[in-house]
């Protein structure tokens, strides 16, 4: 028996049947704000607690919520948690095998100074891992590394937190991107290119931040050529891969790319000055130990191949190859308890239409297997034996089971909320904006990485409520989805998972709060500035953002 979504089921009010069904979202916000619930607990909580307010505001029929309920995990499990669990392997079989050392002391062996430690390491080395690994690995890898440096805790973990925004939107081989696209319909290689044509002013911006923060203006104009060349040659890799090779690897590319040409400048020019902090003494000067090229290359090979791997993954032919020739892929057409069943009427559409619902498991075309097999061969380049591997590879089980629970059942809530008509509620309340929606459509992005510390995550939950809202105010709703991905960027540093697992790896444990106040105000400032290149996209310069063929 079909079932049709009705927006206004309270009253016939558009504005109180909102403010009913928006209260999991509330409740997820005080959840990890306020009350400080673990991950884990408060998606399956909000997950649970969706499927109440649905059923007894639209009386969506039980069995059907609970099938879009297990799309949405299902989805959450693979592809997503499968290039989370993938990407997190691969990195610790570079610690297993001895080469991170190696990694660590090629960077920060190249100056001394503190402002280019912070360039090389927070910002270019940091993007790296949020391409390669995501998920709060950079901060905690790069914080450490900055400590063990000289850094102070506290300064390193907020440098690292405000360091890593501008690779967010691409994290994890691009699951922030393809989740989008999972919930949105809308193909990831364009929300992709349009994200890559947003995030690259910032990315510009980041670095001359960074060190305005550290030395103050004064200090960042003696090394302005290394922060224009970590910058300028970031934005430009992000933006050229992320619109001609599609949304895995941009954080991979530009971040290797400003690395190299970082270093490559540090060969030929020194600043005037060895900038310190003022409770260091200015004669210590730390050694490294000296590695070969041969070495160095091998200790970077696993991340090497990864982005051959993924290059190839990422293809068009190949996929083709994959799923029409070899048909590798399970695929179920007609997703049971939900395919069918659900009638949409949104003012965007012209008449009642049927929601389908399916799933597709591409199990050899999908990212994740591509870092599979990059960390298979990775074993073999390093000398890592099948039984070392295989520990290696339940321990990082063990560590990601309840990210895993976490990105599961905000998916999961995401598919409820599309399914059961919630975001298309909350959409036709936003479109009330009008022509002040596209200023505030990152704020949403903002709120989602905020409550949910996933870029991923927050696309999931409010990709499809930007889609219908941007159609609803006449905008292009590529603008407003990749702004969402674009905003979630600078609620990374304020998460409270983030800060968690910022706190944790620099010795913290207990200064939350003090870390939260570190990056607000640089979080709400960074904000304002995407809101209004958001507003400038929309309006004086639409062209500038691809459309929907």
């Amino acid at each position: 028996m079909q079932w049709t979504q009705n927006y206004s089921a309270l009253g016939g009010s558009i504005g109180l049947t909102a403010l009913v069904v928006s209260l999991p979202i509330f409740y997820l916000l005080w959840a990890l704000a306020v009350k400080r619930m673990k991950g884990h607990i408060a998606g399956v909580t909000t997950l649970i607690f969706t499927n109440i307010i649905v059923i007894l505001v639209y009386k969506m029929p039980l069995g059907v919520a609970l099938s879009a309920s297990a799309l949405g995990i299902l989805n959450g499990l693979f592809p997503i948690a499968w290039i989370i669990v993938t990407a997190v392997f691969l990195y610790n079989l570079t610690v297993e095998a001895g080469q991170f050392d190696i990694i660590k002391s090629s960077i920060a062996s190249l100056s001394n100074d503190r402002r280019l430690q912070a360039l090389l390491i927070a910002f270019s080395f940091g993007a790296f891992l949020e391409g390669a690994a995501g998920f709060g690995t950079p901060v905690a890898i790069t914080g450490a590394i900055l400590i063990g440096l000289g850094f102070e805790p506290l300064y390193a973990a907020g440098l690292c937190l405000i360091a890593n925004t501008a690779p967010v939107a691409f994290g994890g081989i691009g699951a922030p991107i393809i989740a989008a696209g999972a919930v949105t319909g809308v193909n990831a290689d364009i929300i992709s290119a349009a994200v890559g044509r947003q995030l690259p002013f910032l990315s510009v911006f980041i670095p001359l931040y960074l060190i305005i923060l550290m030395a103050g203006w004064k200090g960042a104009k003696e090394v302005l050529p290394a922060i224009a060349v970590s910058g300028f040659t970031f934005a430009i890799a992000q933006w050229w891969s992320s619109n001609y090779l599609g949304p895995m690897l941009p954080d991979i590319i530009s971040s290797l790319i400003s690395l190299i040409a970082t270093a490559a400048l540090l060969k030929v020019w020194k600043p005037k000055n060895i900038w310190r902090f003022a409770n260091e003494k200015s004669e210590k000067i730390e050694q490294y130990k000296k590695y070969s090229g041969g070495q160095i290359l091998k200790a970077w090979s696993p991340f090497l191949v990864l982005t051959v791997m993924v290059g190839i993954w990422g293809t068009t032919s190949f996929k083709n190859f994959v799923t029409k020739q070899l048909q590798w892929f399970v695929n179920i057409p007609h997703w049971p308890g939900l395919d069918g069943l659900v009638i949409k009427t949104t003012p965007i559409v012209t008449k009642p239409a049927v929601y389908a619902a399916y799933y597709k498991w591409d199990f050899f075309a999908a990212a994740g297997t591509a870092i599979l097999i990059s960390s298979i061969i990775t074993m073999l380049i390093l000398g890592v034996s099948p039984a070392r591997g295989a520990k290696v590879a339940r321990a990082t089980l063990k560590t990601l089971i309840f990210p895993t629970i976490t990105v599961s059942s905000v998916l999961g809530f995401a598919y409820i909320a599309n399914y059961s008509g919630l975001s298309y509620t909350l959409g036709i309340l936003f479109a009330g904006t009008g022509h002040l929606f596209p200023f505030f459509a990152p704020v949403l992005g903002w709120l989602g990485v905020f409550l949910t510390g996933s870029d991923t995550s927050a696309n999931a939950l409010f990709g499809q409520l930007q889609n219908v809202t941007a159609q609803q105010v006449g905008v292009n709703p590529v603008l407003t989805i990749a702004s969402n991905s674009s905003g979630g960027v600078v609620g990374k540093m304020i998460s409270p998972q983030s800060i968690a697992v910022a706190t944790a790896a620099t010795g913290l444990v207990g200064k939350e709060s003090d870390l939260f106040r570190f990056t607000f105000k640089h979080s709400i400032f960074l904000l304002l500035l995407i809101c209004l290149m958001t507003y400038l996209q929309a309006y004086v310069v639409p062209g500038m953002i691809p459309v929907i063929h």
